[in-house]
C-alpha cells in the first residue's frame, strides 16, 4: 500500500493511467495543490468535456501532471512553474511510451493552463484544462484555498483599517482578501469554453457572497 492507493478510482475512466501518474503528480506538501485539487479539476474537466468534446486520455494526463512541479506563490520563478511542469510531464509520458503527438498535446495544455504564465491555449484539451483549473480557484473552494495559501505565506486576512483598499494600494501578499480583487474576480472573464464560462459565473457569484459575508462580520 502506498499513499496513492485508492486515489486513482476518481479518475475513471482513466483510473489505470492515474495509478501510473499519481506518484509523479505532487512536488510539495501543499494542501491547495494536492490529490483533492486534482480530483476536483478532473471533475470540472469532465463536466466541460461532456459539452465541448476533447480527448479524455490526453486531458486526464494533463490534469494529473499540471502541478507536478511546485513553485511557491511568492517565488520569483512562479511564472516558470507551468513550463517546468510541462517538461517534467513530457519526460514521464515518454518513459511510459506515449506518442510524440500525445506528449506534445499534454505538454501544451500544461504549459498554457497557468494564470502566471499568461499563454493562450491553442487546443481544445488545453482550453478545458485551463478552465477546469481556474474553476477550482473561484467559488467556495476558491475562497478556502485563498485563505489556506495566505496562511502558508504568513499573510493577514485583511487590513483592519481599510479592508477593501479604498485608500491604499491592493497588496495580496500582505492581505488575503486583496487577492479577490487582484486575481480571483478577474478569472471569470478569461474562460475559454462556453461550458466553463457558465460554471465560472455561478462560482464567481458564490465568491462574491463569501467576501460580502466576511465584510459584514468584520
Amino acid at each position: 500500500m502506498t499513499r496513492f492507493s485508492g486515489l486513482a478510482a476518481p479518475f475513471a475512466p482513466h483510473a489505470e493511467l492515474a495509478g501510473e501518474l499519481l506518484p509523479h503528480a505532487f512536488a510539495a506538501d501543499d494542501g491547495s495543490h494536492d490529490a483533492s485539487h486534482l480530483i476536483r479539476v478532473w471533475k470540472n474537466a469532465l463536466r466541460i468535456q461532456a459539452e465541448e468534446g476533447g480527448d479524455t486520455r490526453r486531458l486526464a494526463a494533463a490534469v494529473l501532471l499540471h502541478d507536478c512541479v511546485s513553485v511557491e506563490k511568492n517565488s520569483p520563478l512562479r511564472a516558470e512553474a507551468s513550463r517546468l511542469a510541462a517538461e517534467k510531464a513530457s519526460a514521464i509520458l515518454n518513459g511510459l511510451g506515449w506518442s510524440a503527438a500525445d506528449i506534445s498535446s499534454v505538454a501544451h495544455a500544461i504549459l498554457t493552463h497557468s494564470f502566471s504564465a499568461n499563454l493562450a491555449p491553442e487546443t481544445l484539451e488545453a482550453r478545458i484544462l485551463q478552465d477546469a483549473d481556474r474553476l477550482d480557484a473561484i467559488g467556495m473552494v476558491g475562497a478556502a484555498r485563498c485563505f489556506y495559501i495566505a496562511g502558508r505565506m504568513s499573510s493577514a486576512l485583511y487590513d483592519p483599517l481599510d479592508p477593501l483598499a479604498e485608500s491604499r494600494a491592493l497588496d495580496d501578499k500582505a492581505f488575503a482578501i486583496d487577492h479577490f480583487e487582484t486575481k480571483l474576480f478577474r478569472l471569470a472573464d478569461g474562460f475559454q469554453t462556453a461550458a466553463g464560462r457558465r460554471l465560472a459565473l455561478e462560482r464567481q457569484a458564490r465568491l462574491r457572497s463569501v467576501l460580502a459575508m466576511l465584510l459584514d462580520e468584520i
